[in-house]
């Protein structure tokens, strides 16, 4: 099973599906699922779908035998030969999401490409996603860092392409974290359910950092 955090409309929803929760403390619940559980809940996901794009040329299929290139996530500094290596700022976000764009070999513009210190953080997520919108014409990630966050994203892709489209087709994607292992904290689990109903898509996976939940070296 997986520990959850500071979510409690998450654990009844996990509770109401049919899993065991076990509290462990006030804000704290172990959620085990009995066998076959998930299984059965997969198959009313769909094996593809398609993540629209600004241009539908870049429109890309998600699932299937399809692979999707996109940039890495979640760097906090960059590089380049005249300044060294540096705190990013919003220009070296575009500038990558630019980079991205121009690649034939990219097919997504990806989402945190880099960590633009230089914005407050509160509004730092409308920033980021407008990059993607202005710079790109490929499909994108959305805002996870909190919950308020995620929701400006969508709404973003509202402005963008339509609410009634939106309301009917995957344009953004939210990349939600576990902290291996198995824990759910509550900001994952409400940005989760944030993209869920807004019917657009998670990448779900598990935050790995060297030394801290993994091993320090990749060798």
């Amino acid at each position: 099973g997986i520990e959850l955090r500071d979510d409690q409309p998450t654990m009844l929803l996990y509770k109401a599906a049919g899993a065991e929760v076990t509290p462990q403390s006030d804000s704290i619940w172990r959620v085990k699922f009995p066998p076959g559980m998930l299984r059965e809940i997969l198959k009313t996901a769909p094996e593809v779908f398609t993540q629209h794009a600004r241009n539908p040329l870049h429109n890309v299929v998600i699932g299937g035998n399809n692979t999707v290139f996109a940039p890495n996530y979640g760097s906090p500094f960059v590089h380049d030969l005249d300044n060294g290596r540096r705190y990013a700022t919003i220009t070296d976000f575009q500038n990558f999401v630019k980079l991205a764009y121009m690649s034939p070999w990219l097919h997504h513009s990806g989402g945190t490409v880099c960590e633009p210190t230089d914005i407050p953080v509160n509004k730092r997520h409308l920033d980021m996603v407008y990059a993607h919108i202005k710079h790109s014409g490929k499909p994108f990630m959305g805002s996870v860092t909190a919950p308020e966050r995620a929701e400006d994203s969508i709404e973003m892709c509202r402005l963008l392409f339509g609410a009634d489209f939106v309301d009917k087709n995957c344009v953004i994607l939210g990349n939600i974290n576990t902290n291996s292992p198995l824990i759910f904290d509550g900001v994952m689990s409400q940005g989760l359910r944030a993209y869920a109903r807004a019917n657009q898509a998670a990448v779900v996976v598990p935050f790995i950092l060297g030394g801290a939940m993994g091993p320090v070296t990749t060798a």
